[in-house]
């Protein structure tokens, strides 16, 4: 990866101010850090976000999300066994928000979800997946480097 073009805390520590708004309402809202985990992971995984993959991983671990299900994450299709239905709703609503361009989200998608979720955590979820979308898109755009191991 390229260095990092810029970095936009030290330029304008105010310009990150409604994205940690942002996570402290997902954070205080009723959806498990597990959950907001494999959401955030699945997203940086569709957007290719390496520094986000590193720090959603590490977050996966410390919210108890097991090792194998990470590792398979993006086949999560085919190993449902390893994911609950809710956390299945809430990875095909991510996967079609994050790829909101090719089809929208699908009335099956969204039956899913209204199924698995009350309103109120549909509405966290909606946040969630734009925060961590919004997240990489800044993070890539500006080849944000990976921290020190």
């Amino acid at each position: 990866m390229d260095s990092q073009r810029i970095e936009i805390q030290q330029i304008d520590p105010a310009a990150y101010q409604p994205m940690f708004a942002m996570e402290k309402y997902i954070r205080a809202g009723i959806l498990g850090e597990n959950l907001l985990a494999l959401i955030k992971l699945r997203a940086s995984q569709i957007n290719g976000c390496a520094y986000c993959l590193d720090m959603q991983a590490r977050e996966g671990r410390e919210a108890g999300v097991s090792q194998r299900s990470m590792d398979v994450l993006t086949g999560w299709h085919e190993a449902k066994e390893l994911y609950s239905a809710r956390e299945q709703a809430a990875l095909a609503l991510t996967e079609a928000v994050t790829l909101i361009s090719k089809n929208g989200v699908s009335r099956q998608v969204w039956d899913f979800v209204k199924d698995k979720f009350f309103e109120q955590e549909t509405v966290e979820l909606l946040m969630a997946i734009s925060a961590i979308n919004v997240w990489n898109r800044l993070a890539i755009a500006t080849h944000q480097a990976l921290p020190n191991p």
